[in-house]
């Protein structure tokens, strides 16, 4: 496999069910690194950046609920940007349809750069916030499963 990037725990907003999602990103990533690394075709490309749109829209749509049932002052930038990404990525997808354009290791750029970027800060800033209002287990023992330790702090998603 070449990897476009690798998880590591400079990464996490140690929030674990988002946490994982992030991996799943990674992993995405990385499968469309490989597949332009080994020539797969732009077929086989457009497939995964499909997934790649589809699992980013249902992680950004979790980062989001939680970000207004928790009262986050920072949502609307958060949002935007998620918005601004997604739009960027669909407009690329209509591209590589039409034949427009090509799936490049420019491409993987991008999207490891917005990624890193936006979980380094934005996400960190709300997990920061989560955390000063003592939403959830953000430290939990690796043995024990992210929705039983939750459940015995503070849960961050029964806010109402």
């Amino acid at each position: 496999m070449n990897a476009t990037f690798e998880w590591s725990d400079e990464y996490s907003v140690g929030i674990p069910e988002i946490d994982e999602q992030h991996k799943v990103l990674f992993q995405l990533v990385n499968r469309l690194s490989d597949a332009i690394h080994d020539r797969h075709g732009s077929e086989a490309c457009q497939d995964i950046l499909a997934q790649l749109t589809e699992y980013t829209r249902i992680h950004f749509s979790l980062e989001e609920s939680l970000m207004r049932m928790a009262n986050y002052s920072g949502f609307g930038e958060h949002k935007q940007a998620h918005e601004q990404l997604i739009s960027d990525v669909v407009t690329l997808s209509d591209k590589l349809k039409t034949g427009k354009a090509k799936i490049s290791f420019e491409l993987l750029h991008f999207l490891r750069v917005w990624l890193t970027r936006h979980i380094l800060h934005s996400d960190k800033d709300y997990a920061a916030f989560f955390k000063r209002q003592g939403f959830g287990a953000f430290h939990r023992n690796r043995n024990e499963p992210a929705l039983a330790t939750a459940a015995a702090a503070k849960p961050w998603w029964r806010l109402w």
